[in-house]
Formats: structure tokens, C-alpha cells, sequence
């Protein structure tokens, strides 16, 4: 499900909010992106019903007074964050994933936790899953507590169709800030027909540097302040690679979908080994998303507790 708006910049920014013990921090986060947005901040839990699979795994079952009480501190964080900034908040009722696929459609950003069951065997957890690849706007997931230096990363894939996913990429930029690195993976060649050893790898690299130079091309007149570092990287490196950028980015950035090779690496077999230590949010942009570029006065950062109109 991929819904086009006309419009998105008028669209608030939607926070999902859940019983998690980081549910006001998720709170915090999306205080920050609305007021980088100047959007008005909805924040959302889905009160499954008594026939949800959902509810059947829960010991008490929550109920209907719990969930307003959960916004409600909620509200109250994030008024108390941003007093300037416009808070309402929704108490929806249903399976979870498909609720919030339902009301990305009419968001501008829908930001959510992920959900570790153990150290050992970190998962985003199936709605953050589902979402992935289902989300109508663009899916940020908290993953910890983000630097507050860094480049924002663009996992790009040199090819004209991430079109929407590197204007986000731009803006977000923009908003922080921050340079850019785009990150672009190539696959290792391992089989008899490799030619030329490392001469063979070096054409492919040169190969891929130039794609994604054009993948980009074109953006430096729209974007002309925002300085871009291209960053070619083999395959069997990009867990190690994703380490150290969750670590020291401000945030990442990718396509979503069944063709988003990054959201498969972040919370797939690769992304688990990859993305253990990683703090800073997670960025999925659904392949139909539109986005206008951030002017100087509307882009620039507008931290809590600043006046945000």
C-alpha cells in the first residue's frame, strides 16, 4: 500500500506510542521532527481489541482506560517539550500493522520504537516489519539514543527509481544540518569469472562510483550547500560498515519495499549482526513518496521549546 498525497508538507507527523519502556522517548523524537517539519504532532496507540491475536500474549489485558492514560502522558511530555507545538492524540482500536499502514496514509512521517526481545537477538518487531514495507509515508524507527553529530546517510542504490528516496535524503540534510554520505553497495565477485583480480574489482567499484555520481546528479542545484561524500562499499563489508555508521550518524536513510535492499540488511540475518550497537533512527521512504524541497527558512532546525508555527 503506497498512497500518493497532493500535498504532504501540510500532514502532521504521526508518533505510535505503545506500553514500551521507551514509549516517552519515541515521544521526544517526534517532538523533534515535527518541529524540524513545522508540522502539527499527532500522537497515536492502537488499543487492540479482545479477539486480537495481540491481546492473547498480554497478562493483564490492557484496556480501553489504559490506553487514553498512556496518551495522555504522552500529550503532556510533548507539550511540556515544545509548548508552541500543536498536540492532539488518537486511541485507535485493531491489529496494530494494519491500523497504522491505514494511518500513514494520511501522515507525514510515522515514527515508532523497534523492539529488542534480547541483547542477543535484537528484531524490530512484526509491526515495525510490516511497516516497513507497507508504510504509505515515511517510516522512522527509533533505535536508541541518536548522536547529536554526525552526517545523515543515504543508502543508495544508483539507480534513477530512488528518485524519492534521495530527495529525502536531501532535505533531511538540510534540517540537521549535516553533510551527506551516500552509501552505495556492490556485490563481491567470487566465482571463476572474475578477471584481473583487483584490477576486475577496481572497474566494478569505478563503475558503481560513477552511477551513483549520476544517481545524485542534478540535486547539487537544488541542494547547493549541502555537502555529499560518495562511499563505495562491498557487500560482505556493509554489516561492519552500518556499525559504525549507526554509531556515529545522525541518521539513516533507505528505500523501503520488497526491492529495499538496505531495510532487508537492517532487520534481516545481515541487519541483526549489523545493527547490535546501533543508536541513531532509521529512515524508510516508500518509493511513491513525494517530497518539496526545504527552503532555508522552513528547513532550518526547530528544536523543542523553540516557537514552531
Amino acid at each position: 500500500m503506497h498512497t500518493v498525497v497532493s500535498d504532504p508538507q501540510q500532514l502532521p507527523v504521526v508518533v505510535a506510542i505503545d506500553q514500551a519502556r521507551e514509549h516517552l522517548a519515541i515521544v521526544d523524537l517526534g517532538v523533534e521532527e515535527a518541529a524540524r517539519r513545522h508540522a502539527s504532532l499527532v500522537i497515536v496507540h492502537v488499543w487492540p481489541s479482545r479477539h486480537s491475536t495481540e491481546t492473547r500474549v498480554r497478562s493483564p489485558l490492557p484496556t480501553e482506560a489504559d490506553g487514553r492514560h498512556l496518551l495522555d502522558l504522552a500529550a503532556r511530555r510533548a507539550r511540556h517539550q515544545a509548548p508552541r507545538l500543536e498536540v492532539s492524540t488518537e486511541l485507535l482500536n485493531g491489529r496494530a500493522s494494519t491500523v497504522l499502514t491505514e494511518r500513514s496514509a494520511s501522515a507525514r512521517l510515522l515514527v515508532l520504537g523497534h523492539r529488542d526481545e534480547a541483547l542477543t537477538q535484537p528484531s524490530w518487531g512484526s509491526t515495525a516489519t510490516y511497516l516497513a514495507h507497507q508504510s504509505a509515508c515515511p517510516l522512522l524507527v527509533r533505535r536508541g539514543t541518536a548522536p547529536r553529530r554526525g552526517p545523515v546517510v543515504l543508502a543508495a542504490s544508483g539507480q534513477q527509481r530512488s528518485t524519492s528516496t534521495v530527495a529525502c535524503a536531501y532535505d533531511e540534510a538540510v534540517r540537521y544540518g549535516a553533510h551527506l554520505v551516500a552509501l552505495h553497495v556492490v556485490a563481491s565477485s567470487t566465482g571463476p569469472e572474475v578477471s584481473a583480480g583487483e584490477g576486475g574489482r577496481g572497474a566494478d567499484r569505478a563503475q558503481a562510483d560513477r552511477q551513483l555520481a549520476e544517481a545524485l546528479a542534478g540535486w547539487a542545484w537544488t541542494y547547493p550547500d549541502v555537502v555529499v561524500e560518495r562511499l563505495i562499499v562491498q557487500d560482505t563489508d556493509i554489516g561492519y560498515t552500518l556499525q559504525r555508521a549507526a554509531g556515529r550518524s545522525r541518521l539513516l536513510i533507505a528505500g523501503m519495499g520488497r526491492t529495499g535492499r538496505f531495510a532487508e540488511l537492517v532487520y534481516g540475518s545481515l541487519g541483526i549482526a549489523a545493527m547490535r550497537a546501533a543508536v541513531c533512527p532509521v529512515l524508510l521512504i516508500p518509493p511513491a513518496w513525494r517530497s518539496r524541497p526545504v527552503d532555508e527558512t522552513a528547513g532550518s532546525p526547530a528544536m523543542p521549546g523553540h516557537n514552531v508555527t
